[in-house]
């Protein structure tokens, strides 16, 4: 089981429920090494000090603030939670908002709340009550070194930390161009928005994650061994010629696109995001060719037993 990165409380109002912290999301990406392309040896990470030039080890690392040129204050953990003893030991909830509210660009990293024995009760009066009233908490919590805004929400039996961006941390749209919110304006017409609908709820169906997956790990190991196969190891690829168009933009007949898509997507069946449509499709092509099998195979011992019976009259 994994190591929790954090014990503290869930705290809201006077009540508070112990927990720990665990990372709920897991990486399945491939490690790679850095090479010296001019003879593909190994580059290791060396850590100096820059007055000595000397390797130092990590056990004599410490964290320390410029305050002045060349001068450091040095900081260990214990200075980190006493900036902030509360934060540093308890996901401090200081308001309750609509679910919904949020816009997903302050979300961040997802973690699970897990009980200690003793805080079941209130954990689990805590997350039924949230999810009654259609809300979660929003608050802040101080983790190792960093200061996080945290969302607490509940899913099915778990209460999810969610690390959030702080308003700050988020570029302001502005900057860039974008088309206008109202149709008229952005030269949508009527038909247009119509098919565009159309499409997207014959496309629409349930949220089954499980049907989505990461094949890039996959297609990778295809290429590296590829690689390995023909010989060139120590090949540096170098890029294919975009062969794509580089004139003036082509012309899109909006319209024509989106009924093509319509009529796809029907072709193939209602889809959903498990592909039911196709699922459909070939259980039913199953089922009819089980079924001509099973005709077959009645006619057939019919066939054969008609002379035996003759056979047993005479």
């Amino acid at each position: 089981m994994a190591r929790p990165i954090w014990k503290g409380m869930i705290s809201f109002g006077l009540v508070s429920v112990p927990v720990s912290l665990y990372p709920a999301e897991q990486s399945h990406q491939l490690a790679f090494s850095m090479l010296d392309q001019r003879d593909f040896s190994p580059v290791g990470y060396k850590r100096y000090n820059k007055k000595t030039g000397k390797e130092v080890p990590w056990k004599d690392i410490v964290k320390g603030y410029e305050y002045e040129k060349d001068q450091y204050v040095v900081l260990t953990d214990e200075d980190f939670r006493r900036a902030n003893v509360q934060q540093a030991k308890s996901v401090d909830i200081a308001t309750f908002v609509d679910a919904g509210t949020i816009p997903p660009e302050f979300f961040e990293t997802p973690y699970y709340l897990v009980p200690d024995e003793r805080g079941k009760k209130v954990y689990a009066l805590l997350r039924e009550t949230m999810r009654a009233a259609g809300k979660i908490g929003v608050g802040q919590v101080t983790i190792r070194t960093t200061h996080h805004l945290a969302a607490v929400v509940p899913s099915d039996e778990v209460l999810m930390m969610i690390t959030m961006r702080y308003v700050n941390q988020i570029r302001e749209h502005s900057e860039f161009e974008f088309p206008s919110t109202s149709a008229k304006s952005a030269g949508i017409t009527a038909k247009e928005m119509e098919l565009a609908r159309k499409l997207i709820e014959d496309m629409a169906g349930p949220w089954e994650p499980e049907a989505f997956k990461d094949t890039y790990n996959d297609d990778l190991m295809k290429r590296i061994e590829e690689k390995v196969k023909a010989g060139e190891t120590k090949e540096l690829t170098k890029p294919e010629t975009d062969k794509r168009e580089t004139g003036g933009a082509k012309v899109i007949d909006l319209m024509e696109l989106l009924k093509q898509s319509i009529g796809n997507n029907e072709g193939r069946g209602r889809k959903t995001g498990n592909g039911a449509g196709k699922r459909s499709a070939s259980v039913t092509k199953v089922s009819d060719a089980r079924k001509s099998r099973a005709h077959k195979a009645h006619a057939a011992r019919k066939t054969s037993a008609k002379p035996a019976a003759r056979r047993k009259r005479a």
